[in-house]
């Protein structure tokens, strides 16, 4: 059992079945509360620590109350993949399950010394600059130093791409200290990793099996409640996974047995154990699952990989205990994810496509045109038609912040048991 014991304290929010938890917990945090929507995850998480685990919609009050946690250590979570997913319709703010726009409004109740928030790659494309700037000088309002990154598994020790969109934000005395990890990638594949689990039932034949498993595998798909049962992901995905030797249809029950077939015949299929240790739990973890089959690969599959959160957690650690040498922070929100956002948010009335074009410093009016039909997505963009030509004003933010009255509230309702 984990217990909470730690001079740096974590409230973890969006924990699923504690990826990131463990992952900090070996960086060297304590956690305060963890909350969990997914009962099966918040039942693991029950299982396996002695933490407060909160289990229902972070954003219900009645819940918990963040103000409860103001000057935690570190604010750390995973909220929901998909409004973001380059496999899903990327509606970002739209998605009623996107919760990242009120994470980072906690930070100005909690006022917590650090971040951390990961999300899927996608977050970090073009469809989400203006939604990623948001987030940036919102950060900047509350007095943080922020980054984005896009780690690899891959480079942390997990023989898996699984590339994740990682935020951490500091006070600036802080952000001086922080240094985000060095990679450091392993030789470990998926047959090396996997070879006693494989072998565990007696099959003969796993030696030629780890040799087709010499590589690094796809990203694991943990899916939602509203698809299937547990499989490997999406069609591309199962085509990685059958390079290796895996049949991706589906989870086995257990591994093969001495009768079962060389691989080149009938690849087998991998086990919740052997998922469970592609994501970097290992024998050390002693981490049970709660539920049945799916249940289990869902949690697993979801999860962000304790190795990846441990050198992350690690990384925040050194910072909030000011190791090593200072560094000079870059300016509050002077990164520019997106010049249109920029020009507009900074603008009290409507812009000029004429300015917005110099923003962009494109020369394309096709190109804004372009800018603000995806940042519309996303924002209320007003339209000023008069004899000086066409003109654009930023309105309101469409995503969920904490509105008493958004659309979020009836959705979580209604769909209570599928929302993942």
């Amino acid at each position: 059992m984990f217990d909470s014991v730690s001079p740096l304290q974590v409230v973890e929010i969006c924990a699923g079945a504690g990826g990131q938890s463990l992952g900090l917990h070996r960086a060297g945090f304590g956690h305060s509360l963890a909350v969990e929507l997914d009962p099966f995850a918040a039942a693991t998480l029950r299982a396996n620590t002695t933490w407060k685990v909160a289990e229902g919609d972070v954003a219900d009050l009645e819940l918990w109350n963040p103000a409860d946690y103001a000057g935690i250590d570190l604010l750390a979570g995973g909220v929901p993949c998909p409004p973001f997913s380059i496999a899903g319709k990327q509606l970002g703010s739209s998605d009623e399950r996107d919760l990242f726009a009120w994470a980072v409004e906690q930070v100005g109740v909690m006022r917590p010394r650090a971040v951390l928030l990961e999300n899927v790659r996608g977050l970090g494309t073009n469809r989400f600059a203006g939604y990623r700037q948001r987030v940036l000088d919102r950060l900047a309002e509350f007095g943080y130093s922020a980054d984005w990154r896009l780690l690899n598994s891959s480079d942390h020790g997990v023989p898996q791409l699984r590339p994740r969109f990682v935020l951490v934000a500091m006070q600036p005395e802080d952000a001086a200290y922080f240094r985000w990890p060095e990679p450091s990638p392993s030789e470990v594949t998926v047959g090396t990793l996997l070879r006693d689990l494989m072998a565990a039932n007696g099959w003969p034949h796993v030696d030629a099996w780890v040799e087709l498993a010499n590589g690094i595998g796809p990203t694991l798909v943990g899916g939602s409640k509203k698809h299937g049962g547990a499989d490997l992901g999406p069609t591309r995905a199962k085509a990685g996974w059958a390079k290796l030797g895996v049949d991706g249809k589906g989870i086995a029950d257990s591994a093969p047995g001495p009768d079962a077939p060389h691989p080149s015949v009938t690849p087998p299929k991998l086990t919740i154990q052997m998922v469970a240790r592609l994501q970097g739990w290992n024998s050390e973890s002693e981490w049970a699952f709660a539920g049945r089959k799916t249940a289990q690969y869902r949690q697993i599959g979801n999860a962000f990989p304790p190795p990846v959160a441990e050198a992350v957690g690690r990384s925040i650690r050194s910072a909030l205990l000011h190791e090593g040498m200072p560094h000079e922070v870059p300016e509050l929100s002077a990164d520019v994810h997106d010049p249109i956002y920029r020009a507009l948010s900074d603008a009290e009335g409507f812009v000029p496509m004429s300015q917005l074009i110099s923003a962009l410093n494109e020369f394309s009016q096709a190109s804004v045109e372009r800018r603000l039909a995806v940042l519309a997505q996303d924002f209320e963009v007003e339209v000023l038609n008069d004899t000086k030509g066409t003109s654009y004003r930023l309105g309101e933010f469409k995503g969920f912040t904490g509105q008493a009255e958004h659309r979020r509230h009836a959705y979580i309702a209604e769909h209570r048991g599928r929302v993942s």
